[in-house]
């Protein structure tokens, strides 16, 4: 089983990247964003940082689902994703989708063109709504990731 070790490692990894960014960006780029003098700076600055991060996690957040699934594959542990009892396989497999949707449908399909019109006419309180929507985000993956790796060591069931 030494490839569901490596596995382990690379999702691991892959996790941590994708996460700690999104912590990042949540706890010390939007505030600070948020402090700079001129609104119009204020989105560049964001749309700098934010679209270099988003660029990184297209390839952590693929690479943490793809070795979440290989792991899962040669464990054989599908079937646990339905119990309950296991709701952290769950929650981190729909964390995962939701930051795909995210990454590659909503925000480039949906939501670019709509913040950037919100950040022009009003660029705090599109701040404030990408704010509390990273928090959201951060809260979701943090509850996830703990739930994994205390499931994972048999803490949970």
């Amino acid at each position: 089983m030494d490839d569901v070790t490596i596995a382990r490692a690379i999702h691991i990894v892959a996790v941590i990247h994708w996460m700690g960014g999104v912590a990042f960006v949540t706890l010390v780029v939007l505030p600070a964003v948020g402090c700079a003098v001129d609104s119009a700076k204020r989105l560049e600055l964001f749309e700098a940082i934010e679209g270099r991060f988003s660029a990184q996690a297209k390839v952590s957040v693929p690479v943490a689902g793809l070795s979440g699934a290989w792991i899962a594959e040669r464990l054989e542990v599908w079937g646990r994703f339905l119990d309950p009892a296991a709701w952290w396989l769950g929650a981190m497999a729909l964390v995962w989708l939701l930051f795909m949707a995210i990454l590659f449908v909503i925000e480039p399909f949906v939501l670019r063109e709509s913040f950037r019109r919100r950040a022009l006419a009003d660029a705090a309180s599109a701040l404030r709504l990408v704010q509390r929507a990273h928090w959201a985000l951060l809260a979701a993956g943090t509850i996830a990731a703990a739930g994994g790796v205390l499931g994972a060591h048999g803490f949970l069931g």
